[in-house]
């Protein structure tokens, strides 16, 4: 039903081909009246299949994890009201990720919009804010070519998430239209730029070679942008130090020499150090958040800056940079890489061996060291089991929180599309249902969502969706007692007045596991990890809670305080306390 083909297909069923038609797998959602005949469609096929969750905010969740688990957009379907306010945090999610997603809303019929009906609400302007794109379908005769849009700009450009807000009576059974699907679309008023301006690169290509303190910052936009291959070609060709965003791990391997490890609050102390002594910056599908940046004032001092970026509005929004380049990434990576190899000069040797000299001095510091020889268990050593037991081929989604940190500093991340996390937004919550979407499209992979006390009872329910559709996750529970990150806040900036986040009154996880269906674990003794984590691992068949009771005091360490400089960092109490270098 492609191009020329015709047939007459009600708005329900023009949906769900419309999906066929683009290649989905999978579509996570929750039924209600508005989208009554959407579900009788998709009962009547075979090829979408349809994933029941137990609330709307995991089902957006779940095709989040999806996408990012493999490049292609998540597909989401929820009721009108309710459905679609529960929806929303889940989209703004990914917005803020810039995760491809397509969301489904249901609507009230045509002429009861505005009416106060019943389960009513402005889908398209409660989800504005927070979307690439929206389209109330008002016409049966329009869908098909909407959802085509939708897919288009979903994942063209700057990928995000586009809802489709479906009136009720548009997909009445009994009211058919000649169904075409478009081949692909043209928006007049949206045309992404893909090439960057050659005469930009070589500007930003000869600043580089000039460079004798250089660094190298990647984002994100690496991995979305299918950079990944080039990315690493051009920063082993220039032998220059990396580091990477929380939401850019695992584009250029962890394990790498060059590579610093995340920067950022909760950075290596030697990837920002480099950053704020560095005197060239090449930044790379990043957006200079604030988790990045701290005091816009210190950021960079000294240096001269490049930012390649496929949104325009990206550059020069938070820093300012000195040259711009508009493009894929994986396109200017590219030509930087044709006129590298064909460039006069090469970089420095000496001044970059003795750049990397400093930066060895740096890491000398160990600034991710912790007490591996405590009665309790520490949970940096706890992440570090999980890693060696659960082997290579590993999908990890984590949840918010501190145990988010530290699985971002400890996990070793050497693929792109291996960690999964709510970096912009901050969801709690989002661990488990992403998990879930990672499972369902890489089956035979070990997946793996790490969570806390706090996040895990966000969307816990979700267990029951992983036992109908017999998802073998396993969930690593770091409990200590507390919503950790904020008691952090506390300690430090008032005064250890713990307001609001002992996390009294939890149930027990194990039994909660148990009373789902699952396998529940509790490991209390250091001594007692690594065999607990080995006898869930074999369980391959199997959905696995492991609770593991980690130290409740224990902090993220580095942390930069808000407001403060990159060079300005709380260091472990193993470590000197750093101010001004």
């Amino acid at each position: 039903m492609l191009g020329g083909d015709s047939v007459e297909l009600s708005g329900a069923e023009i949906l769900v081909q419309s999906l066929k038609n683009e290649g989905v797998e999978y579509l996570f959602g929750y039924p209600g009246g508005a989208v009554l005949h959407i579900y009788d469609a998709i009962f009547q096929q075979q090829d979408v299949r349809h994933i029941l969750v137990r609330h709307e905010q995991a089902a957006i969740h779940a095709a989040d994890g999806y996408a990012r688990a493999t490049g292609k957009p998540g597909i989401a379907l929820v009721t009108s009201g309710p459905g679609a306010t529960n929806a929303l945090t889940g989209i703004a999610t990914a917005f803020m990720d810039s995760i491809p997603l397509v969301v489904f809303t249901g609507q009230v019929p045509i002429p009861f919009i505005g009416s106060d009906a019943f389960q009513e609400v402005d889908a398209i302007g409660i989800t504005r804010p927070c979307v690439k794109h929206s389209f109330l379908v008002k016409d049966l005769r329009d869908l098909a070519e909407t959802i085509k849009k939708a897919f288009h700009i979903a994942t063209s450009g700057r990928p995000g998430p586009v809802v489709i807000d479906v009136p009720k009576d548009v997909t009445e059974p009994s009211i058919k239209t000649s169904y075409s699907y478009p081949d692909k679309v043209t928006l007049r008023s949206y045309n992404p730029v893909k090439r960057g301006h050659k005469g930009q690169i070589k500007k930003a290509v000869d600043l580089m070679l000039s460079a004798r303190q250089p660094m190298i910052y990647s984002g994100g936009g690496v991995v979305i942008g299918d950079g990944v291959k080039e990315l690493r070609e051009l920063v082993k060709m220039l032998g220059f130090p990396i580091t990477s965003t929380l939401m850019g791990l695992g584009a250029y391997p962890a394990t790498d020499e060059q590579f610093l490890g995340m920067l950022g609050m909760h950075g290596t102390y030697e990837a920002n150090m480099a950053m704020h002594g560095c005197d060239v910056l090449v930044a790379i599908g990043a957006r200079f958040d604030d988790r990045v940046t701290g005091k816009i004032k210190d950021f960079c001092p000294d240096a001269r800056i490049i930012h390649v970026d496929i949104d325009p509005a990206s550059i020069s929004k938070n820093v300012r940079v000195d040259i711009p380049i508009v493009g894929l990434v994986q396109e200017v990576l590219a030509e930087m890489i044709k006129q590298v190899k064909g460039h006069k000069e090469q970089p420095d040797a000496k001044a970059l061996k003795s750049w990397w000299s400093q930066i060895n001095e740096w890491r000398a510091r160990e600034c991710l060291r912790y007490d591996d020889e405590s009665a309790l268990i520490k949970p940096q050593w706890a992440l570090e089991m999980v890693q060696k037991v659960a082997g290579d081929d590993l999908y990890v989604a984590s949840d918010v929180g501190q145990h988010q940190m530290w699985a971002a500093q400890h996990f070793k991340f050497d693929q792109p599309g291996r960690w999964l996390n709510s970096g912009g937004f901050g969801t709690m919550g989002f661990g488990l249902p992403a998990a879930m979407g990672a499972k369902l499209a890489h089956p035979d992979s070990e997946v793996i969502c790490v969570t806390g006390d706090g996040s895990f009872q966000m969307n816990i329910q979700e267990l029951a969706t992983c036992k109908q559709y017999g998802l073998p996750l396993k969930i690593i529970l770091l409990n200590n007692h507390y919503l950790g990150m904020v008691r952090q806040l506390q300690e430090f900036f008032v005064g250890g007045r713990y307001a609001a986040v002992a996390l009294g009154g939890s149930p027990d996880f194990v039994k909660v596991a148990e009373a789902y269906g699952h396998l529940g674990m509790r490991v209390e003794k250091p001594a007692e990890l690594e065999s607990v984590l080995r006898k869930a691992f074999a369980l391959k068949d199997k959905l696995v809670l492991i609770e593991i009771m980690i130290d409740p005091e224990e902090n993220v360490y580095p942390m930069i305080e808000a407001g403060q400089g990159q060079h300005k960092m709380h260091l472990a109490p193993s470590c000197s306390c750093c101010t001004d270098e």
